[in-house]
C-alpha cells in the first residue's frame, strides 16, 4: 500500500468524524446559546438548567440522523475492507 493511498483513507476517515460529529455539536451549540439568551433576559442563573434541553436535543438529533450515521460508517468500512483485500 502505497503512502498516498493511506494517507487518502486517513483524510476520508477524518473528513467523515467531521460530518457525522456535526450535527450533533452544532444542534448542542444552538440549544446552549438559547438557553443562555433565556437564562440572561430572565436572570435565572441555574447551571443545570442548560442540560437537559440539550440532552434532549441531541438524543433527538442522533435518533433522527442515527440510520445515515450508520450507512455511512458501514460505507467507509466496507469500502476499507475491500481495499485491504486489494493489497497483494
Amino acid at each position: 500500500m502505497t503512502t498516498e493511498a493511506i494517507l487518502r483513507i486517513l483524510r476520508e476517515g477524518v473528513v467523515l468524524m467531521l460530518i457525522l460529529s456535526a450535527a450533533p455539536v452544532l444542534i448542542s451549540a444552538l440549544f446552549g446559546l438559547v438557553v443562555a439568551i433565556l437564562q440572561a433576559t430572565t436572570q435565572i442563573q441555574d447551571q443545570s438548567l442548560v442540560f437537559v434541553p440539550k440532552i434532549l436535543a441531541v438524543s433527538a438529533t442522533l435518533a433522527i440522523l442515527g440510520p445515515w450515521m450508520l450507512q455511512q460508517l458501514v460505507r467507509f468500512t466496507a469500502a476499507l475492507l475491500e481495499g485491504i483485500a486489494l493489497i497483494r
